[in-house]
């Protein structure tokens, strides 16, 4: 497993250092401890908590708002010896069952209180079983899915020991340089809200402490997908119109969802560090959006507050940080060594402690945490083992992908082929294909694996043509003075491209699978190009120059440039990054085993000059193609590649008949907006029917397109279907600057229904 930036900085630390659904049956495995303070009896949970907190010493709640590593922070300071003494909230990064079983049976069995620990861990996209990436997933457009995939992420981590996960990432992302695009649902707030009410159901469960749920943080709050240039870590500048109606929505789907922990992000706001922000921490977040858990740091994001200018020093930054509302320190250990003497020099209210700890409290309670501390680590190999996971990574990793072209219908390929040429750095990768942020180590089916189950009777000739890397090494592994990944030296990659040349020239098709290796996106993973890296591109054109057809799988977690591809490769798969099963998925759809129903979210651009590129932007004075404006550039067109919600299927479908059930409403009526569908292919096939609209005029400019609802549905050949939507106050609404407050405007309204966001299906609303 590789090590991330939070599991090296926290191995590293000296002692000088320190001064929802969900249906899963997963019973204790051994009886807990239940302290007196913790017994429920006739008390409510904020009397239990209440209760706990009378009890203990300064030390001890210190303890409670601070997360450690696994390892030795020194002599004295080993977590064992810190666990026994009670000064322990939370331990991260660690996937060992066995000892997490036995720091938990510390804390509750050899602790004064007998307060259990959380233990965190980034389960992004599946614990053992590697889903697609969260970016694929959103491609789906079925919240359903993804619900159900993290129900299954969520087993697995409590079978493991893993009782929180840092997920979901709900940062709207609208540039594609920026390299955590994958881990988020794209650029549109209002299926991003989708989907994070969906991932918080499917770990946590209908409510926080449903039985097979785990903790949640939605992250990282806020703005963090706004980043100057698509830098990850970089400064944001967001207004408030901003934030509140694009940002903040995915964050308000989650809380209302239940989400139990917030995430606080690494960079500026608005000049004001995320996690020393006292306006976005309680006003906005709390008070505002009514949140009733606790704010975990992200990783050293309480010490950054000094390298930011924010802070004189980590005492500074300690008192800083939690008077604005961050109840946890992720990994520096920054509370654990500064809180006590502030509050003894009179520089930090006591009171600020108690309410930070009051609030962990209240979420271990509401885990039920006190009652069942140790998951169902006893059926560990049975849960993690489960058939049915795979099965439902399959399923998902084909309703993921999206079809971006396929002239000629070349795709499905032909039942008579006898030869074959699959090309590519990442065709046989069991590796990379999973994408970043994996947990425990599971074996995947690469492209070429799943070609060949699928398609027995094929002769297959494997090139791997050359290679791609990331120009530095991952932050954690240059701490630990790791170089760059090696690339390919270049007679190599020559030599390797001229047998792909040749094994295209004697194959009747071939398959080329490029992109992104795992470690080139992600985290510290932002790209100044969208470029095929390596000798990628070279390569691409080399195997079309050889006059074969020409099928290309993409696995990359964000758009690349594929503009010359998108005029000279007549099959374009994106893939994403499929996880577990994705080389049987990606056979499932090239054979046509499955039809493509993924669609884009996010707007696909020609080349990185383009970005941020989003199609809910404003409209200006000048116009290029009605009603997509993009400001003209004078060397390109200004427009995507392939527009948001685009995405080909193996049949097509035809929209009519689109009308509302009232043509004009009041600003707090609501309407019913239908559509009839039509499969107008050979084959079965899914459809996303997405409905967009734009209020004409008003007080301030509205975007040109606005999605407002979207279902995804499966249609026979020939069958018809009625798709309908309802419109109200939640969706024409919006939060003004100039009122404060979510406003629905007397005005007119286009809506429009049909297959991605150019719909042509059109339909007009008054509101009066």
């Amino acid at each position: 497993m590789r090590k991330s930036l939070k599991q090296s900085l926290l191995i590293t630390l000296t002692g000088a250092s320190l001064a929802c659904l969900g249906t899963l049956p997963l019973a204790a495995a051994t009886a807990p401890a239940v302290t007196q303070a913790a017994q429920p009896g006739a008390q409510t949970l904020e009397q239990r908590a209440d209760a706990l907190l009378a009890r203990m010493t300064l030390a001890e709640k210190v303890g409670q708002l601070s997360q450690i590593g696994p390892n030795s922070l020194g002599a004295g300071y080993e977590p064992e010896t810190l666990i026994r003494k009670g000064l322990v909230g939370s331990v991260l990064w660690t996937i060992d069952t066995d000892l997490i079983n036995k720091y938990q049976k510390m804390a509750v069995e050899e602790t004064r209180l007998g307060i259990p620990i959380l233990f965190g861990f980034d389960v992004i996209h599946g614990y053992k079983t590697t889903f697609p990436v969260p970016l694929a997933m959103a491609s789906s457009w079925d919240p359903e899915l993804l619900r159900r995939a993290s129900q299954v992420a969520a087993a697995e981590s409590l079978a493991s020991g893993i009782n929180w996960t840092f997920t979901p990432m709900v940062d709207i992302a609208r540039d594609a340089r920026w390299g955590r695009m994958v881990e988020g649902a794209g650029e549109d707030p209002y299926l991003g809200r989708a989907m994070a009410r969906a991932q918080v159901l499917g770990f946590q469960g209908p409510a926080l402490g449903a039985p097979g749920g785990i903790l949640c943080s939605v992250k990282h709050f806020a703005g963090y997908g706004a980043a100057d240039g698509g830098r990850d870590y970089d400064s944001c500048y967001l207004s408030e119109v901003e934030l509140q109606n694009v940002y903040l929505p995915p964050f308000q789907a989650a809380i209302d969802a239940g989400c139990g922990a917030v995430m606080s992000a690494y960079m500026t706001l608005n000049d004001v560090p995320a996690s020393g922000n006292a306006h976005m921490l309680r006003e906005v977040l709390r008070q505002q959006m009514g949140f009733k858990g606790f704010v975990i740091s992200d990783s050293y994001s309480v010490l950054a507050l000094t390298g930011h200018g924010y802070s004189s020093d980590e005492a500074d930054a300690a008192r800083k940080a939690l008077t604005a509302g961050v109840n946890m320190d992720m990994g520096s250990e920054t509370y654990i060594r500064n809180v006590e003497a502030l509050v003894q020099s009179g520089k930090l209210d006591p009171r600020v402690v108690d309410e930070m700890v009051r609030e962990v409290l209240l979420v271990k309670l509401r885990m039920g945490l006190f009652e069942r501390p140790y998951g169902n680590t006893a059926d560990k190999a049975k849960i993690l083992g489960d058939p049915a996971h795979r099965a439902l990574a399959r399923e998902a990793a084909c309703k993921s992908m999206v079809l971006l072209r396929n002239e000629g219908a070349l795709l499905p390929l032909s039942n008579g082929l006898k030869r074959i040429a699959v090309i590519g750095p990442l065709a046989d990768s069991r590796e990379d294909i999973k994408g970043p942020w994996t947990a425990e180590n599971d074996v995947a089916v690469s492209v070429l694996d799943g070609l060949r189950h699928a398609l027995p009777g094929v002769q297959f000739d494997y090139a791997v043509g050359g290679d791609m890397q990331r120009a530095y090494p991952m932050p954690w592994e240059a701490r630990e003075g790791k170089p760059a990944p090696a690339i390919m030296d270049a007679p190599t990659m020559q030599a390797e491209q001229a047998k792909a040349v040749e094994a295209a020239k004697a194959s009747e098709l071939v398959i080329m699978v490029l992109g992104e290796r795992a470690n080139m996106c992600g985290e510290a993973a932002s790209s100044s190009t969208l470029a095929l890296d390596g000798n990628q591109q070279a390569l691409l054109e080399a195997v079309v120059a050889t006059g074969k057809p020409v099928v290309l799988v993409l696995l990359n977690g964000r758009p690349l440039d594929i503009t010359w591809a998108s005029a000279h490769v007549p099959a374009i798969l994106e893939a994403w990054f499929p996880g577990s099963e994705g080389g049987n998925a990606v056979a499932d759809i090239l054979t046509g085993k499955a039809n493509p129903g993924g669609k884009l979210t996010v707007t696909w651009p020609r080349s990185a000059g383009q970005c941020p590129l989003y199609y809910n932007h404003n409209a200006t004075q000048a116009r290029e193609d009605e009603p997509f404006f993009t400001s003209r550039y004078a060397n390109t067109s200004s427009l995507p590649l392939y527009p948001f919600g685009h995405g080909l299927s193996y049949t097509s479908f035809s929209y009519s008949g689109l009308s509302l059930d009232q043509t004009q409403i009041a600003p707090d009526g609501s309407l019913s907006v239908s559509v009839d569908v039509t499969n107008t292919g050979k084959v079965a096939g899914d459809e996303v029917v997405q409905l967009y609209i734009h209020q004409r005029h008003g007080s301030i400019v509205r975007p040109v397109r606005e999605l407002k609802g979207f279902e995804r549905i499966t249609l026979a050949p020939g069958q018809t279907r009625k798709v309908t939507f309802r419109l109200g106050p939640d969706e024409l609404g919006y939060w003004s600057p100039l009122t404060g407050r979510r406003e629905v405007e007397a005005t007119d309204f286009d809506v429009w229904v049909g297959g991605d966001c150019r719909a042509d299906a059109h339909a007009a609303l008054a509101v009066r």
